[in-house]
């Protein structure tokens, strides 16, 4: 099933995505919490269908709890990040957070920030948690996924490696955007084999299998609940293959007026604008 969240007229509703169009259901919109029936087969509709063109659709958590990332997960990315990061092959996963206020979603605008001008883009799969997990072993990690999409881990590079943890250069405004939809792992099926594809201006920057992480989902997700809870609504950023605008010389960063698409087999595809972030002060 392809669950989405989406917006008329100002307010949120969820639904089922079926041959381009959406059918409404009770449940209001996925948050941190999820309908009961998206532990199901089929789902129950409450509402005509809606054509997904008069629709502004939304990312598929509309405030996660927790959005991590994980570093340095793919051994080409590993590769090209040695000139600006400058850190081996991990032994240990490598973890940082994005803050609450980088959710964005499908055609929502990345800013380009007022501190830098070096701003990169970073095609991923995105897992969106289901059920709360702690001590969740490989092998059943997947009983807690309540699905996949499509995400761009947006990265400040130079505010990033002025920070040890990364966390600065990785939780800007915006910076995280994911969807369009929820895919739920019986229709997307086996990872490994699936493509992932980064583009700029439609030109090609990222492409690889998602079998190429080096690690797993299933092995991100039992590192995590090794030291804490995954809760309902969490969303977790799986790392991005090689050809990230850092790796290039010169670098290519993102600037305002470019597009930004990331499309993964069998989970969908995500576009975002890139524009100056405004010019505005907000107190309160």
């Amino acid at each position: 099933m392809k669950w989405l969240n989406f917006e008329i007229d100002g307010q949120l509703h969820c639904g089922l995505l079926e041959n381009e169009q959406i059918v409404p259901v009770a449940a209001g919109c996925l948050s941190r919490t999820f309908p009961q029936s998206m532990e199901k087969k089929t789902a129950v509709g409450s509402g005509d269908p809606i054509a997904i063109s008069d629709v502004v659709i939304r990312q598929p958590v509309i405030r996660p709890g927790k959005i991590l990332g994980i570093g340095l997960n793919y051994a080409a990315h590993v590769a090209e990040s040695v000139s600006f990061i400058k850190n081996d092959a991990p032994q240990v996963q490598k973890w940082f957070n994005k803050q609450v206020t980088a959710a964005n979603g499908p055609g929502g605008a990345i800013h380009v920030p007022k501190v830098s001008d070096q701003l990169d883009y970073e095609a991923e799969l995105v897992v969106v948690i289901g059920k709360h997990g702690r001590h969740v072993p490989a092998d059943r990690a997947m009983e807690i996924v309540a699905g996949f999409t499509c995400g761009c881990d947006c990265s400040v590079r130079d505010w990033q490696k002025a920070s040890p943890t990364m966390i600065m250069g990785k939780g800007f405004d915006t910076h995280a955007p994911f969807g369009p939809y929820l895919v739920t792992p019986d229709e997307v099926g086996d990872l490994a084999g699936l493509s992932i594809r980064g583009y700029v201006n439609d030109e090609l920057r990222q492409e690889a299998v998602l079998g190429d992480m080096i690690f797993s989902v299933a092995e991100q997700i039992a590192h995590l609940t090794a030291a804490f809870t995954l809760e309902p609504g969490d969303v977790i950023f799986t790392g991005t293959p090689a050809g990230v605008g850092a790796g290039h010389t010169p670098p290519k960063w993102l600037k305002a007026g470019d597009r930004v698409r990331v499309e993964i087999e069998k989970v969908g595809t995500l576009e975002n604008p890139v524009i100056d972030e405004p010019e505005t002060t907000r107190l309160g």
